[in-house]
């Protein structure tokens, strides 16, 4: 399908419109994205104006960080919790939640350990 569309739109596709929305091309059918922050839990902002959050977040449920769903080393659990999430996004037309994290702890104060999935608290 992309490579039916000019490069101009093809380049279109891959920025934002703002914070939180791809640019989409209407025109050809193909509507903006909405993404969301979602490592443990969504932050829809669903007004690209609010990109820290401060107000206008819709209310989400939020789980536990992935290193806690990591430490039990219950792969049912992290799947209930992936498929809630998933259920959460489709139901506020989320189209891509950033998450979860992968990475390796290589430090014990990264700032983003607790993002990460590990047996390591």
């Amino acid at each position: 399908m992309t490579s039916d569309l000019p490069l101009d739109e093809q380049i279109r596709l891959l920025s934002g419109s703002d914070f939180w929305h791809t640019a989409g091309v209407p025109e050809r059918g193909i509507p903006p994205v909405l993404l969301s922050d979602g490592p443990h839990g969504l932050r829809a902002q669903p007004d690209g104006s609010d990109h820290l959050g401060l107000s206008g977040s819709r209310p989400a449920t939020c789980f536990p960080p992935a290193v806690t769903l990591g430490s039990t080393w219950d792969e049912e659990l992290v799947a209930e919790v992936g498929r809630a999430l998933g259920q959460e996004a489709v139901a506020q037309g989320v189209g891509v939640v950033l998450g979860p994290g992968l990475n390796i702890k290589r430090h014990p104060r990264c700032g983003r350990n607790f993002e990460y999935l590990s047996e390591d608290p």
